[in-house]
């Protein structure tokens, strides 16, 4: 019942940590009281992209004549639609536990909790709780859909991610209320599919992490396939009516009142740091967020967490490099690893939302650049001059690139069209690499390609555009 490292939570920060610990040697065990993957394998990444994936073919089947191909009576079998998403996530939750054996992980089903200093408790479904010891103990709990006291979430009028992935029906018409990444993505899967979608966000713009440009060509974009969009407005209240809800929007003009058969609740993420032992050991918390060390170990010695459940950016790409970043690090300091970790560098993880058209983004925007003092060089190149977008039917967005001014750093770059989150990786090894405009510049890019705009982009940036 002892073992060197005790992961809870299997998610990508959790099963990514516990596979590099065995790898270095641990003996390790991971706890899980849902399935294996978390919820980005089970209810967020994996099975949203397979929705989203449907409404793009059936998209596809709506313009089928731009391409010379002539499709009649094309419908969406709903709930054919869902049992395909949930199909892709059981395979790639099986496709963790593989792994785990594959790597000797001893899989502990249950609540995991902190029972006391190198001490975790797991409680099975039966309720028979179980202590085991261990070293070292990773928290890896993740997070799930926030609330708004008056936006709870009931699961039948005020939805949230999870139900909205695996309702019985398609609703004729639906709000959603915020427009990150989870809102704006399940407005375009049911809007495609022929739900009537409004958009309510409480901030002057949609997508309001981006770049600002990207915000504006998203809205336009949106708004051209029949989205309703509110910003600068709150939905205040809603009620049931015999037919769906009745929601209460505040406006910068007055309130209004709209209805639909059903309110998406995608207001951002709450983390899981509740009943699992913190408040026993001491374990600093601030905002929400567990407080941890460059090498995520807690102010608890042989305590460790990662993820959603610490500040910074709640991805799971993110997770994942924390989780290796934290393992090595023990390896490290018990000499099983001949080097201390690099730790991450939070202004340089890509950001992508899977809509349609695409965002991806990764470093400053052009107004955070310009308000940490840099003089910048801007590029913009759209995708209705791109050879391959055209040739695809894809000409909708652009690459915004920003270096500065004075040395030619790559500042950032900001992207919005089809398959943009395929090209973002260049610019985050670039940045890496700290590489300079020029250097991207001689190197050749593959015509004809969507990767080549990154190119024209900075040609622009520099005054020697081409292909504009």
């Amino acid at each position: 019942m002892a073992y060197d490292v005790i992961v809870i939570g299997s998610g990508p920060g959790g099963y990514v940590a516990a596979i590099r610990a065995s790898q270095l040697g641990f003996k390790t065990a991971v706890v899980e009281r849902e399935n294996l993957g978390g919820i980005c394998l089970n209810w967020g990444c994996i099975p949203t992209k397979a929705l989203l994936k449907t409404a793009q073919v059936f998209e596809y089947t709506q313009h089928s004549k731009d391409y010379g191909i002539t499709v009649s009576d094309a419908k969406v079998e709903f709930d054919a639609v869902i049992k395909r998403s949930r199909g892709v996530a059981d395979k790639m939750s099986r496709g963790v536990q593989f792994l785990m054996k594959k790597n000797k992980i001893d899989v502990l089903m249950g609540n995991g909790k902190l029972k006391a200093k190198g001490q975790v408790e797991v409680t099975d479904k039966d309720g028979k709780a179980t202590v085991y010891d261990a070293k070292h103990i990773i928290l890896a709990t993740g997070a799930r859909a926030r609330e708004l006291p008056n936006l709870k979430i009931d699961g039948k009028n005020v939805i949230g991610y999870r139900e909205a992935m695996v309702l019985p029906q398609q609703p004729k018409s639906m709000i959603v209320v915020g427009s990150g990444a989870i809102g704006v993505e399940f407005a375009y899967f049911y809007a495609t599919l022929g739900t009537k979608v409004t958009i309510v966000e409480f901030l002057p713009r949609i997508v309001p992490v981006e770049d600002e440009d990207i915000s504006k060509e998203l809205e336009k974009i949106y708004k051209k396939k029949g989205i309703d969009i509110m910003t600068n407005a709150s939905v205040e209240a809603v009620e049931a009516t015999g037919n769906g809800v009745r929601a209460k929007v505040k406006t910068q003009t007055g309130e209004i009142t709209l209805e639909a058969d059903v309110v998406l609740s995608a207001v951002g993420i709450a983390a899981n740091i509740e009943n699992i032992g913190l408040e026993g050991l001491g374990i600093k918390t601030d905002k929400g967020r567990v407080l941890v060390d460059k090498y995520y170990q807690t102010n608890v010695p042989g305590v460790y967490a990662i993820g959603d459940m610490v500040p910074g950016q709640a991805l799971a790409h993110v997770a994942s490099k924390e989780g290796i970043v934290c393992v090595e690090a023990i390896a490290y300091n018990e000499k099983k690893y001949a080097h201390k970790p690099e730790t991450i560098d939070y202004m340089n993880i890509p950001g992508c939302t899977y809509c349609a058209p695409e965002i991806a983004s990764v470093g400053y925007t052009e107004k955070a650049a310009k308000e940490a003092g840099y003089e910048v060089k801007v590029g913009k190149f759209p995708f209705s001059a791109s050879g391959k977008a055209s040739a695809a039917g894809a000409t909708e967005g652009f690459v915004k690139v920003i270096f500065d001014a004075k040395y030619g750093e790559w500042l950032g770059t900001h992207m919005i069209g089809a398959n943009v989150t395929e090209i973002i990786a260049e610019t985050v090894v670039a940045r890496k690499l700290e590489t300079t405009y020029q250097e991207v510049l001689d190197s050749i890019h593959p015509h004809p390609t969507m990767s080549e705009s990154v190119k024209d982009a900075i040609e622009v940036a520099y005054g020697e555009a081409i292909h504009l």
